[in-house]
C-alpha cells in the first residue's frame, strides 16, 4: 500500500476517534437538549451516525491538512549574522522636470 494511503488512512483513524469524543462529549453534557432529543426519537440512532460520520470527515480533513502541513520543508535561508555590517544607502531625493499645462476655463453667467 502506498505511503500516503496509509497516512490518509491513520489520520481518518484519528479523526474517527476525536468524532467519537466530541460526539460523546456532545451528548454526555446534552448540548442544547441533544441527548433528549435523540433518545426519545424513534430514529435518533441514525441522528448519533450522522453526527458521527459528518464529525469524522471534518475532523480526518482537519487532521489531514495538519499532518501534509507540517511535511512541508523549512525554506528560511541558513546562516543570518549582524545586519549591520553592510551600510545601508541613503535615500536622495532627485528632482524629475515635469511639464504642467495650466489651462483656465471662463464661466459664463
Amino acid at each position: 500500500m502506498p505511503e500516503l494511503v496509509r497516512l490518509y488512512i491513520r489520520n481518518v483513524a484519528i479523526g474517527a476517534g476525536l468524532s467519537a469524543v466530541f460526539v460523546g462529549l456532545l451528548l454526555g453534557f446534552n448540548v442544547a437538549n441533544l441527548r433528549h432529543l435523540i433518545l426519545t426519537s424513534d430514529v435518533g440512532y441514525i441522528a448519533i451516525a450522522l453526527l458521527f460520520v459528518f464529525n469524522t470527515i471534518v475532523f480526518a480533513g482537519v487532521q489531514f491538512g495538519i499532518t501534509i502541513m507540517r511535511m512541508a520543508e523549512d525554506e528560511t535561508p541558513p546562516g543570518g549574522g549582524r545586519r549591520d555590517a553592510i551600510p545601508l544607502a541613503e535615500m536622495v531625493p532627485i528632482p524629475v522636470p515635469v511639464e504642467t499645462r495650466v489651462t483656465r476655463r471662463r464661466i459664463h453667467r
